[in-house]
């Protein structure tokens, strides 16, 4: 279990360090319904999680994602795979960066967080953390390192329960200072959403190259052992 957690952090804390995400819960906590809509926006995000990793578990147990305690072929083409498209989004996010990076937009929903419900708060953060082009790839790649490692059941839930957690802190920062940090809690997260926003192209790139090449490095060493 401890070599399959070395195997899963790393994309834990990449789903972590989302800056859309940050960014809307950011402004979801500033909203009159914030502490209500906060903690339904963090829920949503860790079920959509759960569940993404929970569906690659099941499919990868029976589909043999382990031989003799080593990695199906199967599974280094899934993670070769994922590799390429997260170098793939990579370049793309980093030539369509803002040479100014005061000049970079936020996208238009975001200015309807404000008048969004509580269903449909818990639904942005489900499909935030189930449907995110970053996010999607990694939770599936870190379920099946933990579906190849051939560990008993219960290991793997806790595995799969650990990688939630540490992507989560990304949310569960901001939440905890607004809920904690009294009045000085708007100033520190504005500067966060600030921040956050300018370089939320950047961030995104660099992420999308460094864990795909991460990815294209366990495919092929997979593939080839």
């Amino acid at each position: 279990m401890g070599k399959v957690l070395g195997d899963v952090l790393g994309l834990a804390a990449g789903v972590a360090i989302s800056p859309l995400p940050i960014i809307a819960i950011i402004l979801i906590l500033a909203t009159p319904r914030g502490r209500l809509n906060g903690p339904l926006f963090t829920v949503g995000w860790i079920l959509g999680l759960s569940a993404l990793g929970a569906v690659m578990l099941a499919i990868a147990s029976p589909a043999g994602a382990s031989t003799h305690n080593h990695p199906a072929t199967w599974v280094g083409a899934v993670k070769l795979a994922l590799g390429v498209l997260l170098v793939f989004f990579g370049a793309r996010q980093w030539h369509r960066r803002p040479k100014d990076a005061s000049q970079a937009q936020l996208p238009k929903w975001m200015g309807a967080i404000d008048r969004l419900t509580p269903v449909k708060v818990f639904g942005l953060g489900l499909a935030l953390a189930a449907l995110n082009a970053k996010n999607a790839p990694l939770t599936i790649a870190a379920a099946a390192s933990i579906g190849s490692a051939g560990l008993p059941v219960g290991q793997e839930i806790a595995s799969l329960a650990i990688f939630v957690l540490i992507a989560t802190l990304g949310l569960l920062a901001p939440l905890g200072i607004f809920l904690l940090g009294g009045e000085r809690a708007r100033t520190t997260l504005g500067d966060w959403k600030d921040w956050a926003a300018q370089h939320n192209v950047a961030v995104m790139a660099v992420l999308f190259f460094v864990i795909g090449l991460k990815l294209l490095g366990d495919g092929i060493s997979i593939l080839t052992s």
